[in-house]
């Protein structure tokens, strides 16, 4: 039997290869790593792991640092992080060392162009699933239209819109 430190550091590290965009495309695939085939933790848990991680200042890998936390202490949110960087921060260094040594400019635009639209995509996908998933009421529902109106069509900071969901879930209505 494989030990939970190392069983966390191999599927992370594994993620953070396909986690083009960040954390937040692929975190359908996050959620069923750690609650459906590991059992690390429960859906509630990844969810409270996720507004964390949204409200807390900077880069917002700090949902794997949580989940490691919960699965082996300090040391788990240690190699948890560690897991996460090192086999991206590496592929892209060597990737933008490559696209910088490129001669064809408009072949390095094309490229970059395209790697910014997988991003967004793979985010705007992550979105929707992770909302089928967590949503469990029609008010959940009602809630995740108005965030994706208000983004979409107002100037709002996000932070107001994570105090509304959490005054509506306080007040019982989600």
């Amino acid at each position: 039997m494989i030990s939970p430190l190392i069983s966390l550091f191999l599927k992370l590290s594994a993620f953070s290869l396909v986690a083009f965009g960040g954390i937040n495309a692929l975190l359908p695939v996050l959620l069923k790593i750690t609650v459906e085939q590991e059992h690390w933790i429960d859906v509630q848990t990844f969810s409270d792991f996720f507004a964390i991680a949204q409200a807390a200042p900077g880069p917002n890998g700090l949902i794997v640092a949580l989940i490691g936390w919960k699965v082996s202490g300090l040391l788990g949110a240690l190699v948890a992080t560690l897991a996460i960087c090192w086999p991206s921060s590496i592929m892209i260094f060597f990737l933008q060392r490559y696209l910088n040594n490129m001669q064809d400019l408009r072949a390095q635009r094309t490229i970059q162009f395209a790697a910014g639209s997988l991003a967004v995509g793979l985010v705007l996908s992550s979105s929707w699933e992770l909302a089928l998933q967590i949503d469990q009421s029609m008010a959940a529902y009602a809630l995740t239209a108005l965030a994706v109106a208000l983004t979409l069509f107002t100037r709002w900071h996000p932070l107001y819109l994570i105090a509304l969901g959490g005054l509506l879930g306080v007040l019982g209505f989600i």
